[in-house]
């Protein structure tokens, strides 16, 4: 019986057809990262004071300044230790009477004060969010995050949903439909009248979004070699980052928060003709039984990579195919590894999402360039795809993933007592290192760690972990930090230390075949077998084809 490893052996294990196939679901990355993280300028919250229609009208009849307009109308309080305007008090006094153009000091100590009654300025021209559209601050404040939170809610059902569909119906088609689905919620969005409605429809973006993304990646994993699997793991995500630097460019020139979201979405219906140039996963349809298509597939790939088949390819068989079509949530908690594997890994999607988001917000608070300071945040993304890449063959999987954990974790703690300046930035920019190096690497070890038939499945039901950590991070951040600033650090640094230790009880999957069955993952030294056996079968086939060349040559001549 010959299993679609051994095929790969001659098809091409990353050749020109899996090339083609790699660089074309890269391109689902990108617009990902603005639907994550776009709220860092769609919901942006400018600097604003309580309206006073009178002092308004005073304002601009009498070509008088905003700054001296909040000054009518804001009262000082303290915040942080130094006076600042307040921007959800006004003082309450009936200006009709009182001000005129000749107006120029009026003594506003000992007046009383009240909430906002007639909505917000706001001193920010040029950029429309949603926060100023819908005035989602002061006691409203806590609207905007579930803004983010509804989105990682659609998150979480699509993961579920997509991921089960994947594993049923298979990759190519919940990846086609899920794109489908991302265009019209997308551009919902952006309709959107008013601001229920918005978060309706930006949870129904998020359904589509996250399960697609999660069906490419396991498709293009599934087509490559044991040796390319790392670097087409890594590259996949890598192109997330290329998003994020592609974002505050977007963002600097499109300044209306509706018109941003239409350009995020656009890219999904273009994803939607991928379904003419991409195949079917072949470990899919021998999971289902469907061999003659799996054969199909397979000619297909090796012809497009030049290649010709020795073997007898009509003996491809799944060695769980008979119990393949009946995956269940059970499968990943039913055997002791099953399960260790499913706690370990859903841990681990939970700290990165908190701890990764917490970071960036909480970069995003401290003031300054908001467009800069995101841009220099992106670009500590590419170090970390770099240093994975360099790590993980020569040492594994498991210390890097460990150690990134704990490194992101000890940031976070040395961060608590260092006085804010360069030093602080730096040390969580390494945190923030640390934390994308775990969030990169949990993707393709879960991958890495479960069999085929239920690898989507169990891929997107750890993920969904992720989904919570994102509900939960801006509330986490945002709550805590009117405690106490640098409480939130503390949280996150626990958090990663925590994961980095139960990372060290997975199993090393460096050079390891991705497993078909339970039993594969129950019994991880036959897995180990398994890879002696492909690496003798690799090297024989090597010298046939080297021995093969040398008869040719005289003939030749």
């Amino acid at each position: 019986m010959t299993s679609f490893d051994d095929i790969l052996e001659e098809v091409g294990k990353f050749g020109r057809c899996q090339k083609r196939i790699f660089a074309l679901l890269c391109l689902v990355s990108v617009p990902w990262a603005g639907v994550y993280v776009g709220i860092v300028f769609q919901g942006f919250t400018p600097n604003h004071w309580c309206r006073d229609g009178a002092v308004v009208q005073w304002r601009q009849s009498c070509g008088r300044s905003p700054a001296e307009g909040r000054r009518m109308t804001a009262p000082l309080v303290n915040a942080s230790g130094e006076p600042q305007y307040s921007s959800c008090e006004q003082y309450d006094v009936d200006w009709n009477a009182t001000l005129t153009c000749d107006t120029t000091q009026v003594d506003l100590s000992g007046m009383p004060t009240k909430l906002c009654s007639s909505g917000w300025e706001y001193d920010y021209e040029g950029r429309q969010s949603f926060v100023t559209e819908f005035d989602l601050v002061c006691s409203d404040a806590w609207l905007m995050d579930m803004f983010q939170a509804m989105l990682n809610i659609g998150f979480l059902l699509g993961s579920i949903a997509i991921g089960y569909l994947a594993d049923r119906f298979g990759r190519k088609l919940s990846f086609v439909i899920s794109n489908v689905f991302n265009g019209m919620a997308g551009i919902l969005v952006a309709l959107a009248p008013n601001y229920v409605s918005m978060l309706i429809f930006r949870m129904l973006f998020g359904f589509g979004v996250k399960g697609g993304w999660m069906a490419g990646y396991v498709l293009i994993t599934e087509i490559v070699g044991v040796e390319s699997r790392r670097t087409v793991g890594i590259l996949y995500q890598m192109f997330f980052s290329v998003g994020l630097v592609v974002l505050p460019l977007l963002a600097y020139y499109i300044s209306d928060w509706r018109w941003l979201q239409v350009v995020i979405t656009i890219p999904y219906f273009l994803y939607i003709f991928y379904y003419w140039f991409i195949p079917e996963s072949p470990r899919w349809l021998l999971s289902q039984n469907k061999n003659s298509q799996a054969v199909t597939v397979t000619e297909a790939m090796a012809k497009e990579n030049k290649r010709t088949l020795s073997k007898d390819i009509e003996t491809l068989a799944d060695d769980n195919a008979a119990t393949s079509s009946t995956a269940s949530l059970m499968d990943l908690v039913r055997t002791p590894n099953m399960r260790k594997h499913t706690f370990i890994l859903s841990y681990n999607w939970f700290t990165s999402a908190v701890v990764y988001q917490g970071l960036i917000m909480r970069l995003g608070i401290m003031g300054g360039n908001v467009y800069i300071s995101f841009l220099i945040s992106a670009l500590m993304e590419f170090p970390a795809a770099f240093l994975i890449l360099f790590t993980i063959e020569r040492v594994g999987r498991r210390l890097p993933f460990a150690a990134a954990n704990a490194v992101a974790g000890a940031a976070c703690f040395i961060a608590v007592f260092l006085q804010d300046g360069w030093l602080k930035t730096a040390v969580t920019c390494v945190g923030r290192l640390g934390i994308t190096m775990t969030f990169e690497m949990v993707v393709f070890v879960n991958t890495e760690l479960y069999p085929t038939f239920v690898r989507n499945l169990g891929v997107s039901v750890c993920s969904t972990l992720c989904d919570v950590g994102g509900i939960v991070a801006p509330f986490l951040l945002y709550r805590l930090a009117v405690i106490w600033l640098e409480l939130p650090l503390i949280i996150f640094g626990f958090l990663a230390f925590l994961a980095g230790g139960l990372v060290l009880m997975l199993p090393e999957t460096r050079g390891v075949p991705l497993p078909d069955t339970i039993d594969d993952v129950e019994h991880p030294e036959k897995m180990k077998y398994k890879a002696a056996e492909q690496q003798l079968s690799s090297r024989l086939l090597h010298n046939t084809n080297s021995n093969i060349s040398t008869n040719q040559e005289p003939a030749s001549v």
